[in-house]
């Protein structure tokens, strides 16, 4: 392979010699500057002066005084005139959240009509009907007034609708918004890039101070393809007055054929415009060189980067300008491809690392989310001071992390008021300092993003990369500052935020690398005027490229067509441009693109290839990139209890050391894994702080309002005025009840919020309920109330007698008609019919009824416990007790009475045997066979995956 760039060079040194020094060389973008130096050290061989390089921007901007204007300066700007307008039409002004979508298409707009050198005023007049075209546009094209024409029918057939008189009120101000806008700026010494490219398009160049520079050489066009009008008329007058050289890297493939796209631009430069190219011969790559061409079809979008180390090998002469690059035509397989590629290969990214892929932007935009609530409140959301704690760039010492947590946890705070924030000083009152004005904003942050800065380089903690977007953040922000400080003053204070976070997201890093070595990650704009050996395409699928849009714009497609403004077909002469010249001088080329169909994808290769196949001579080689999936035969998840640490557990429970209370006894009945990992592993839920009140804080609630009502009624006969009279306590009791639940405290300042008001009338509501069937059942003597139960249960296990200890709460005991009734309240489904004893205890079955289970339970400890006998269980399940029905029942009879006393002794003899299965080593923890049982079990990704 030849390089383009390096012809350049020869040709330049051969022609110019020491004379090179006076010489300017404009490219496209920065990138070629560095290969082009190497080439000529290469080819000089001893120190020498380089010619000045520009990109056609800076080059551009060099021959003015004015500075260009950035987005920012000129969107308010125009803001400015904008409203101006408004107000001479008697209309209110416009927001500036409101006016931002907008003024970034009439800017975008405004750069185009500039470029391209239309006149402004003719483009937007007013054009309301086909006899005002013929009136007004009779200098017009046949062509072009059919164009005008077609546009505007669909307006000027009868009356116009709200929306397109909106449209064509705003049209007819584009005039003087346009003049007025670019006046403005001058008036401030700053100019838009377009206003540059028109400018000197209408100049006589050649007395301009900056172009007499460069009077003893040339001023040298490299690589050069679609050029705007201003760009056309600027080369045309330097080539006329004898200052300008133009290398144009051609082929005659597609140059010489009238139907090939990828060469439309350099046939109208050369045959149309008369640029004459250096190199006047075109090359013949394309038909004279072999080139081998893979085409890689990969199903998803980020397993095409896996193709890589496939394709890219590692290149040991470190001598050599890389000779391998991956074209990135979907630049969103950046991050995919540095994973992918082995780490012996050296990779150079020319792109950048965004940052707002970053932590750093993470932090950043963490800041400005927190300083839109402390607007609306003096305090924050735990989220966003959990957030902050765990962020890993904020510095924050392990303990502190954890004693800010354990607190947060501990009193179930919601919500942090600012003074308790800055009561713990140092990174927490410095981020957490409320701004009010919102053009302190960018300045705040600022303050910030060095404090943190300053303190991770103390600690000695920073990644290099991070350390580069903090430097980079930090001069975004100061530029941003300088920009902005005299507009924000009366803005409002969430647009501020915003306008700050999509000047952030905007920045990128570059990575480190050597451009002139190893592989070379690149976007397809950053590969002009490059060559390499080896090339391979990223996402080169339909859609993505060519791309399908030119972008927002309110220049409507026949007008952009009328007035020769870029149209949908220039990016398809572009992208084809820039595809054929990287391949004509390439040996091995690589085409991936994603063949699954997706709403972001049609699964399509592109055009470009399906033409390269139909035409061109190149030797295609089709492959696909089959990534093995392997399945293993599942095997059931078994933990076996002879293990020594298994066997410590278990024994702790035999020695009296640890209590078995009725939900662990039913958690293994059901699904003996689960009772492994909770009671054995000890593996437990993360805690954490909700604002979210979970089923079974609705059930606490409950219980603490039901006690509360009965805790001075203990010993005492509930009658039904009784009740009456402490209904109306209820809805105090309920608050109380439920800031105990939710902070620890049964006093509380706390704000419902919408959901939590919910929350308390469905507790009322199960209240009432509860209430209701105690006033049809009085008079009743409460006994206890949340009373703790402990008692022993004797087991034998492999011929010998062991006992381990039960421990659980009773929800209420009460008497009635001589009867203790153990009473235990349920707001989830549970049921109160049941099938024989022993298919209760049957983990693999259907028929498990934890309710019964721990309601029996319950009722053989107390009686243990109390000497009692005749002790009946009944389950209050507030969803379905509406009906009177509380009473445990089974095909046979109502369990009570003689049908109870019949069942105890079934049930107390299943209870041992299950426990003992428990203990038994031979009997491996495992998972239900029935996957009802563990529908909801927290573990299940650990023992069903």
């Amino acid at each position: 392979m030849h390089p383009f760039l390096k012809e350049v060079a020869q040709d330049l040194v051969a022609r110019f010699g020491d004379d090179l020094q006076h010489c300017a060389v404009v490219f496209n973008n920065n990138r070629p500057a560095t290969y082009l130096r190497k080439y000529l050290a290469d080819i000089i061989q001893k120190p020498f002066f380089s010619p000045a390089i520009y990109t056609i921007q800076e080059f551009f901007a060099g021959s003015l005084k004015e500075r260009v204007a950035d987005f920012y300066l000129q969107f308010f700007t125009l803001l400015k005139i904008y409203n101006q307008l408004l107000a001479k039409e008697g209309l209110p002004a416009m927001k500036s959240s409101q006016f931002f979508p907008l003024a970034k298409i009439m800017l975008s707009d405004f750069a185009q009509i500039d470029n391209d050198l239309v006149n402004a005023d003719q483009l937007y007049k007013e054009m309301e009907d086909i006899a005002q075209i013929n009136l007004e546009f009779d200098y017009l094209s046949k062509e072009q007034y059919d164009f005008l024409a077609q546009f505007w029918q669909s307006y000027s057939q009868g009356k116009h609708k709200k929306q397109q008189e909106l449209f064509i009120k705003m049209w007819r101000r584009m005039p003087q918004l346009y003049h007025q806008f670019h006046e403005e700026l001058r008036s401030q010494n700053y100019i838009t890039n377009g206003q540059v490219y028109r400018h000197l398009a209408n100049t006589d160049l050649a007395n301009l101070d900056f172009i007499k520079n460069f009077n003893k050489g040339k001023i040298v066009f490299v690589g050069f393809n679609a050029l705007t009008r201003a760009e056309a008329k600027v080369f045309t007058q330097l080539q006329e007055a004898g200052k300008a050289l133009f290398y144009f890297d051609t082929d005659d493939y597609y140059v010489e054929d009238e139907l090939q796209e990828a060469g439309l631009f350099l046939r109208k430069n050369l045959n149309q415009l008369g640029l004459k190219n250096v190199f006047e011969h075109h090359h013949n790559s394309f038909i004279s060189e072999k080139h081998a061409v893979n085409v890689y079809k990969v199903q998803g979008q980020s397993a095409q980067a896996k193709i890589l180390n496939q394709i890219i090998t590692k290149n040991d002469n470190t001598e050599e300008i890389g000779t391998t690059a991956v074209i990135l035509a979907d630049e969103s397989l950046l991050m995919p491809a540095l994973q992918t590629i082995n780490d012996d290969i050296e990779v150079n990214v020319t792109m950048g690392f965004a940052l707002a892929s970053s932590t750093v932007f993470g932090l950043a935009d963490l800041w400005l989310t927190t300083q839109l609530e402390l607007r609306d409140n003096e305090a924050i959301s735990y989220q966003s001071l959990e957030a902050f704690v765990t962020h890993p760039l904020t510095g924050l010492s392990s303990k502190l992390k954890t004693n800010i947590q354990e607190a947060l946890l501990k009193d179930n705070v919601i919500s942090i008021d600012l003074p308790r924030l800055h009561k713990q000083g140092g990174i927490l009152a410095q981020f957490y300092h409320k701004v009010s004005n919102p053009a302190e904003l960018v300045n705040e942050l600022l303050k910030v993003m060095r404090y943190l800065l300053s303190r991770l380089s103390t600690q000695k903690s920073l990644k290099k990369i991070d350390a580069d977007l903090f430097v980079k953040t930090i001069e975004e922000l100061t530029r941003l500052n300088d920009t902005l400080k005299g507009f924000l003053a009366q803005e409002e204070f969430r647009f501020v935020v915003q306008l700050i976070q999509k000047s952030l997201q905007g920045v990128s890093v570059p990575l480190s690398g050597d451009p002139l070595k190893g592989v070379q990650l690149m976007g397809l704009l950053e590969s002009r005027n490059l060559n390499f050996d080896t090339v391979v395409f990223l996402g080169f699928n339909e859609g993505i490229i060519p791309k399908t849009s030119i972008g927002n714009s309110f220049i409507p497609d026949n007008i952009r067509r009328a007035y020769g403004l870029p149209v949908l077909e220039n990016l398809d002469a572009i992208s084809s441009y820039m595809a054929y010249r990287l391949l004509q001088r390439t040996k091995n080329i690589n085409f991936v693109y994603n063949n699954l169909t997706d709403e972001n994808n049609s699964g399509e290769v592109s055009r470009i290839l399906r033409q390269l196949e139909y035409e061109s001579s190149f030797e295609f080689n089709y492959k696909t990139l089959d990534l093995p999936v392997a399945t293993e035969f599942k095997e059931p998840f078994a933990v076996d209890k002879t293990h020594p640490d298994v066997q410590r557990a278990l024994q702790r429970y035999l020695t009296g050391e640890r209590v078995l209370s009725p939900s662990a006894l039913t958690m293994y009945i059901a699904n003996p894994i689960d009772f492994f990992f909770r009671y054995i592993a000890e593996i437990k839920e993360p805690e954490e702080v909700t604002a979210v009140i979970e089923a079974n804080q609705i059930g606490s609630i409950l219980h603490k309002v039901m006690e509360y009502f009965y805790e001075t009624e203990i010993n005492k006969e509930v009658t039904a005025d009784l009740i009456k009279i402490k209904r109306k306590q209820v809805q105090t009791l309920i608050t109380k009840a439920f800031n105990f639940v939710m902070t620890n405290k049964e006093e509380s300042t706390l704000e419902y919020s919408g959901m939590q008001k919910v929350i308390l009338a469905i507790v009322e509501a199960y209240v009432d309920i509860i209430l209701n069937r105690d006033e049809t059942d009085v008079p009743f003597r409460i006994i206890s109330l949340e009373e703790k139960i402990s008692t022993e249960l004797e087991f034998e296990l492999n011929g010998k007698m062991e006992r381990v200890k039960l421990f659980g709460f009773i929800d209420r005991v009460d008497e009635k008609n001589g009867v203790t009734r153990i009473i235990d309240y349920k707001t989830g489904s549970d049921k109160l019919t049941f099938s024989d004893i022993d298919k209760l205890f049957n983990t693999d079955g259907k028929h498990i009824n934890k309710a019964l289970i721990q309601t029996l339970i319950y009722t053989y400890a107390y009686e243990r416990q109390s000497g009692k006998t005749g002790v009946e269980p009944n389950l209050f399940v507030v969803k379905t007790m509406a009906d009177g029905n509380v009473y445990f029942r089974s095909r046979k009879s109502t369990l009570s009475e003689s049908y109870l006393a019949e069942t105890k002794p079934l049930f107390l003899a299943e209870l041992q045997t299950k426990i003992a299965e428990l203990f038994d080593l031979n009997v491996p923890f495992r998972a239900s066979q029935q996957p009802d049982n563990y529908t909801y079990s927290i573990y299940k990704t650990l023992f069903n995956a």
